[in-house]
């Protein structure tokens, strides 16, 4: 029997969940306009153990959203799995965070398009069949009203974008899925089930998150 602690932080979604053979059994997350993953995680990893009745020795693996997203955010729930992964010495699994966004959509067909958004009009997206092939590779991409506009088929959007795409995403055959707005561990499952099967495991040693995009510092504005 195996069992898999998920952690998500790519967005302002603290989200932790443990999956039983692919299956959630406990998720609990905190979504809070400041950043509170540093303060919120460990609680939250300590809190799914407590309900689901199990201890930190009985877990088979860790799993991480690997992004893109927010740089703070990957960093602190990559650093949490790989502190856990060798303290128990067990492996540690990378799940793609659009991947993971995308597989909560469940449609019988269409495209499946994840956005995060990253600054102004630019979003890091991917693209994905209704049954999670991925068509197009993660990218980040400046959004205008000729973005997708080849595509004929009922598009689904997902993600923390639909503010700022809805006005410019209005083709007929457009969606936008506002209930799936962040990334979420419950939706990791699955996922990280299956690469535990395979023994898909990235180093813990030398695993680096997928930002995409390098880190910029700004400046407060005074």
């Amino acid at each position: 029997m195996s069992y898999i602690l998920n952690i998500e932080t790519a967005t302002k979604n603290c989200s932790v969940a443990i999956a039983k053979e692919g299956i959630t059994i406990v998720c609990l997350e905190v979504s809070e306009e400041g950043y509170s993953h540093a303060e919120k995680l460990h609680v939250l990893i300590e809190q799914s153990l407590s309900e689901s009745g199990l201890s930190f020795q009985e877990l088979s693996a860790i799993a991480v959203s690997q992004g893109p997203g927010s740089y703070t955010g990957l960093r602190i729930g990559v650093s949490a799995a790989k502190g856990l992964c060798y303290a128990l010495n067990i492996p540690l699994i990378a799940v793609d965070t659009l991947k993971s966004l995308a597989s909560e959509v469940k449609v019988d067909k269409g495209i499946i398009i994840p956005m995060l958004d990253a600054r102004r009009m630019e979003v890091y997206s991917a693209i994905f069949s209704a049954d999670l092939q991925q068509l197009r590779e993660t990218q980040a991409e400046i959004i205008t009203e000729e973005s997708y506009a080849e595509i004929q088929e009922p598009v689904y959007f997902v993600g923390d974008c639909a503010l700022k795409c809805k006005p410019v995403l209005n083709k007929a055959n457009f969606s936008f899925l506002e209930a799936y707005f962040y990334p979420s561990a419950k939706g990791m499952g699955a996922l990280s089930f299956e690469k535990f099967q395979n023994k898909d495991f990235v180093d813990v040693a030398y695993f680096e998150p997928f930002y995409l995009k390098d880190f910029m510092v700004t400046t407060a504005k005074k």
